[in-house]
Parts: structure tokens; sequence; C-alpha cells
């Protein structure tokens, strides 16, 4: 099997439950402590082997191809004040993967597979490429790209989803896994997206990580929009089921998603602990708030 070399990142939405935050930049932008939550989702691609970053956007986010480009004006600064350590900080972001942005076109369907759409031109017939959400991040020792794309090479799988074990009170928000029986290998046999825990497969939710052959982005373009009339990966995944190997694979990590207020906030505090620079003090902090 060829090596993988592409992550494909959508990060094309509008962000409206942070608005007014998100009204000149992207989510996606937005700092966890003093990183871009797309630049942490970059780095773990590029932990896992990535060279290639495709970044999938609209109009209004250029914020996010200025991030990843130079900055020759503060980098002048920043050497002319003998402020290194910032300086190879930012020197470094765009030395980290080759780049490439390419704009979803508002006549294609909405959905979290319309991306796949947008990159089919640029995936080759037999190449097969991880799939991110820009929204959901990972704390794990061995980045969770890597893991995924390893049991994908290995069991020479058509797709790798990766799923993490979720509250059942919280499965409505997220695509929950029917495993299929008298396999040991974690293959799925369906996915319903959204379902309230009386409907739902199980409580192994479905995240923002994939790794996916060619095939996945052929079944996208052959399978009509869903749920609310949006174009699903779980839809696509399900078609694909019936005939291939699909894996759901449970993630040895911790799974954070920002997608909403609450959860930004919980996964700025997850990655401030672990700071070296900043886990003890902010730790004392919170631990002498007075909380009533």
């Amino acid at each position: 099997m060829a090596p993988i070399t592409k992550a494909v990142i959508a990060v094309a939405g509008y962000g409206t439950r942070f608005l007014p935050a998100t009204k000149n930049i992207p989510k996606q932008m937005l700092p966890i402590i003093d990183k871009p939550i797309i630049q942490y989702l970059v780095e773990e691609a590029v932990a896992s082997g990535i060279t290639d970053i495709i970044l999938v956007t609209q109009a209004g986010q250029s914020s996010m191809e200025d991030h990843f480009d130079s900055h020759v004006a503060l980098e002048h600064i920043l050497e002319q004040t003998n402020k290194d350590k910032y300086l190879d900080k930012i020197r470094s972001i765009p030395q980290m993967a080759n780049f490439i942005y390419l704009r979803q076109k508002k006549h294609l369907p909405y959905g979290n597979a319309t991306p796949l759409l947008v990159v089919k031109d640029i995936i080759g017939p037999n190449e097969s490429f991880v799939y991110m959400f820009g929204d959901d991040m990972v704390k794990s020792q061995v980045p969770c790209t890597k893991q995924l794309m390893d049991v994908f090479q290995a069991q020479n799988a058509a797709a790798v989803l990766g799923v993490q074990e979720t509250p059942w009170d919280e499965i409505h928000k997220y695509a929950s896994i029917k495993y299929k029986q008298g396999t040991n290998n974690n293959q799925a046999e369906g996915l319903i997206e959204k379902a309230d825990k009386d409907h739902a497969y199980s409580n192994m939710a479905q995240f923002g990580r994939f790794v996916f052959s060619r095939k996945v982005i052929d079944e996208v373009e052959q399978t009509p929009p869903g749920k609310d009339q949006e174009l699903w990966v779980a839809d696509a995944l399900n078609r694909l089921a019936q005939k291939e190997l699909v894996i759901a694979q449970p993630i040895e990590g911790k799974w954070l998603t920002t997608g909403d207020p609450l959860n930004y906030l919980k996964a700025t505090v997850e990655y401030a602990l672990d700071r070296e620079d900043l886990g003890e003090a902010f730790k004392s902090y919170l631990q002498n708030l007075d909380i009533r």
C-alpha cells in the first residue's frame, strides 16, 4: 500500500455558535492558549507522517491562509529585538507542510461530506488520505491520525473512522456505530446520524478523524442528501460498509470537540493543565476559585 501523504481538513463552516467572535475570523483560528485550533490539527497530521495539508475553506477565511504563510515584517521585528524564541515559532509554521487551499463553492450541497467533493480532482484514483473535521482535537501520546493510519494499512481497509465512547445522553449529537457481529476487528456494519439514545446503535460516537480510500469519495458522489437535507459522511460510509471493509476504531487518547463555547472552554482548560509553563500555576488558580 502506497504511503499516505495528504490530509484534507474541513474548515468551511461559519462558526455561528461563536458569533460575534467569528464574524470576521474562522472558528478554527480561535486560540487554545497561544495557538489556533487549526494548528493543533496540522501538527497532529504532520506528526503522523503527512506532508500535504489541504484546507477546504470558504470566502472570508484569508486569516487562516495568512497564518500558515511567512510574515516578513513581524519576523524582522522579532529578529531586531532578539526575541528568538518567538521568531523560531512563527518561522516554523509555514515549513510544517505543503499547504493547499480549496474553496467550497455554494452550488454544492451542505454537509460534513461536502469537502470530499471539493477535493475529488486532487486525490488520485488509487490514493488514500486523511480526513479531519476542523473543530475536533485529540490529546494522545500516539497521534490519533497515526493510530488510524496504522489500522487502515494493517487491515487493508476501505475506510477507518475514529470513535470514542460517549455518554448515552450525548449520543444524539453524533453518528453512532453498529458493529458487525462475529468479527474481532471493529468492523462497522452501519452508522446512524444524530439519533436519540433510544434509537442509536451504540454509544460509540464517530468524530472528526478518518482515513479514507478513494472509494469513499466515489461513494459520496453517489450519496443523496440525508437527515436535514445534508450530505453526511455517515450515509456514504453506510453504503460503503455493505461491500467493503469499514472499521470503526476506538482511539487511545481523549477526544475534545471545540464546536461550541462550553466544549471550547473545556479543551482550553485541558491543554492549559498539560503545559509545563502554565499547568501548575493554572491548577493552583482553579483550586483556589471560590465556586459556590
